[in-house]
């Protein structure tokens, strides 16, 4: 039989999956005695997952009322965008002279695998993701990753309201398309030219006809 902890572990997961689904949508109402009827368990773990939830700003508690899917607005969206640009950005002006061949070319491998799963959008959001984290991570701080990841889960959120509300979400290519040429910057030791090419592919996020940064 599964701990409280990881029960609540799980449920939490769960609700979080079923939102990026789109099972949940931004504004609905969720329920401890739904949940607690949908997982078969007790009060506990749901109450202790959904303050989880709360805690990282994905519901919101409405007393004697249920929890409520949060909807990310457009400036919730401008502000993650802005906030990535000014880590990457700076973490690419403080190495740049520092990346080497071999992990010039295993961010080459990770992009080729995100032209490649375009017709998976979770897919292609992992890679994409995994592109990120590992280009910042061959800068040297763990936190500068760590920060970095926390923003692009909630990023993943947007993404997937964007699907709900019939934005245009990025097509494979096309929101990684900034990638190639920002690694033959960081080759050519071209910090204006990799900060330019890190400024695109930031504005095409979710392709909203609008620039973030």
């Amino acid at each position: 039989m599964k701990s409280e902890r990881s029960l609540k572990e799980s449920i939490y997961n769960a609700v979080l999956e079923d939102i990026l689904a789109l099972e949940y949508r931004p504004g609905e109402i969720l329920n401890e005695k739904n949940l607690i009827e949908k997982y078969q368990c007790s009060k506990s773990p749901v109450r202790e997952a959904l303050q989880a939830l709360c805690a990282d700003n994905v519901l919101r508690n409405i007393p004697r009322y249920g929890y409520e899917v949060v909807r990310l607005t457009m400036e919730d969206i401008y502000e993650m965008i802005q906030f990535r640009y000014i880590l990457e950005s700076s973490m690419l002006q403080l190495n740049m002279q520092h990346f080497t061949n071999s992990q010039l070319d295993r961010l080459a491998a990770i992009d080729a695998l995100c032209q490649e799963s375009d017709e998976d959008l979770w897919v292609h959001w992992e890679r994409n993701t995994e592109f990120h984290l590992k280009l910042i991570g061959y800068c040297g701080s763990n936190y500068a990753v760590e920060a970095l990841s926390r923003c692009m889960n909630r990023l993943k959120r947007a993404y997937a309201q964007c699907r709900r509300d019939k934005l245009e979400h990025p097509d494979g290519p096309l929101d990684t398309r900034n990638h190639a040429l920002l690694l033959e910057c960081l080759r050519q030791h071209d910090t204006d030219g990799a900060l330019r090419c890190l400024r695109d592919d930031l504005n095409d996020f979710g392709r909203l006809d609008r620039v973030f940064v």
